[in-house]
């Protein structure tokens, strides 16, 4: 994709400031992404004080279509103004706002499931992801607000995961499409989010009910941690496009995608097996050091960032493009709301 790219889906070019039409007149420009780069797709209001929720319930077919195809959307230049504004103009493209649930990452709930980005300290960098592709059911889209501009970096970083995965080597790429993924995860080490914050409750039954329907195995120890294993594909289809993507945590929560520095903190004093998370192939052999260095290094290859300005809001198809932050200096305040749950 370049921005030469021919009508997409919805019927509409995107080119460079090209309108969208709508029935109450050309309200917005489409914007084909910065040269040498393939994301995201930009709209901005053609005129001032566009209602954006009002103009993207009339238009929500077209978003959705220029969605299907390039996977990011960046609205910029619409006064939203508030993380309540925020939810009204997810609620007009997508429907309401899912809640967090089996986390994975501290996150401020601030109302009707719109919750900060991870609050990971400012100097660390977060590894591109798809929101809850570890889950049996994840979202399908993810919206970020901008609600205080970064200072100083704290992009988001993104990448299309169709192109991510025509890049990766086709023994690796066929490895973990027969095996999938397996996902380790140890509560009560000390580290990472306690399982009262992950499942939302401290009762054990409740938890227990919620692995069983999620297919997770479920070990409690004498000692009263809990460990979690499942097997999740490490490639998917899309339900709307058709198309293979890489869509999983393999990397994500593998203990060497970690800096040196944490990962040494950590293996002080667990064995590979206390791990807060950790990943293997679905048979449960490791995950070669070069294969993830060739993931790691393929994830850099398509990352794509742009610069935050306030108010901005960025859509993407969850499965069709990832996402990762990068540190930053100063304030910095991105709000985060996720729908249309699927289960593939």
């Amino acid at each position: 994709m370049n921005g030469k790219d021919s009508a997409p889906s919805s019927g509409f070019a995107i080119k460079k400031r090209v309108p969208i039409s709508a029935s109450s007149g050309n309200l917005v420009n489409v914007h084909a992404p910065n040269a040498g780069t393939t994301l995201p797709i930009t709209i901005q209001p053609a005129t001032r004080g566009v209602d954006v929720a009002g103009w993207a319930a009339m238009s929500r077919d077209q978003i959705k279509g220029i969605l299907s195809r390039h996977g990011a959307i960046l609205f910029r230049g619409f006064e939203i103004g508030s993380g309540t504004e925020f939810q009204r103009f997810i609620r007009s493209i997508s429907g309401n706002p899912l809640p967090y649930v089996e986390r994975s990452s501290p996150r401020t709930h601030i109302k009707d499931n719109i919750y900060t980005s991870t609050e990971y300290p400012s100097e660390q960098s977060i590894f591109l992801h798809c929101e809850n592709s570890y889950q049996k059911t994840w979202p399908l889209n993810i919206f970020f607000y901008c609600d205080i501009q970064p200072e100083q970096g704290g992009e988001t970083p993104i990448a299309d995961m169709r192109r991510l995965l025509a890049r990766i080597d086709p023994e690796v790429r066929a490895a973990f499409a027969n095996k999938g993924v397996l996902y380790r995860r140890n509560f009560g080490t000390g580290l990472g989010l306690p399982w009262q914050t992950v499942f939302q409750t401290d009762d054990r039954e409740k938890v227990e009910q919620y692995c069983k329907e999620a297919g997770i195995e479920c070990i409690w120890h004498e000692s009263g941690r809990l460990t979690t294993r499942y097997v999740r594909k490490a490639i998917h289809i899309h339900p709307v496009t058709g198309e293979d993507v890489w869509f999983n945590h393999a990397v994500f929560f593998h203990i060497t995608t970690l800096d040196p520095e944490t990962q040494e903190i950590i293996r002080k004093d667990l064995t590979d097996d206390e791990l807060p998370n950790n990943t293997y192939y679905g048979d449960g052999t490791p995950i070669e050091p070069k294969v993830l260095e060739h993931l790691r290094n393929v994830y850099a290859e398509e990352t794509v960032r742009f610069t935050w300005q306030k108010d901005d809001v960025l859509m993407l198809d969850n499965m069709l493009v990832a996402h990762g932050r990068s540190p930053y200096s100063g304030a910095r305040k991105i709000l985060v709301g996720m729908t249309e749950p699927y289960s593939g």
